[in-house]
């Protein structure tokens, strides 16, 4: 399993607007490609902004080129992006999931 990592910050106003953009854009087009396999989004308060870690799950590397093209470094951006004054990372991480579980209790 393959885990890529994109991070973006908001002006705080439009947290939860962008959250709900993000599940409309990013999720919806990942969770419509084969191999997506899951999706966590991370949130963490910074001095006026928010910041937004989104980590989408892959069964292999050839699903994540399906999603975002040739050079899957590259963030995959949306052109609404800009109405909530998104302040994106332009480029992404992957890692090696080497251990994937959660409690039972959750």
């Amino acid at each position: 399993m393959i885990a890529r990592e994109w991070k973006c910050r908001v002006p705080e106003f439009h947290s939860e607007g962008f959250t709900g953009y993000l599940y409309e854009t990013g999720i919806k087009d990942s969770s419509a490609t084969p191999g997506f396999q899951g999706a966590q989004i991370f949130r963490r308060s910074l001095a006026g902004k928010v910041e937004l870690t989104l980590i989408t799950y892959w069964d292999k590397l050839a699903s994540i080129h399906a999603f975002a093209g040739d050079d899957i470094s590259q963030a995959r951006l949306y052109p609404e992006d800009e109405v909530y004054e998104l302040e994106p990372e332009l480029t992404v991480q992957h890692y090696e999931v080497i251990e994937h579980q959660l409690s039972p209790e959750l």
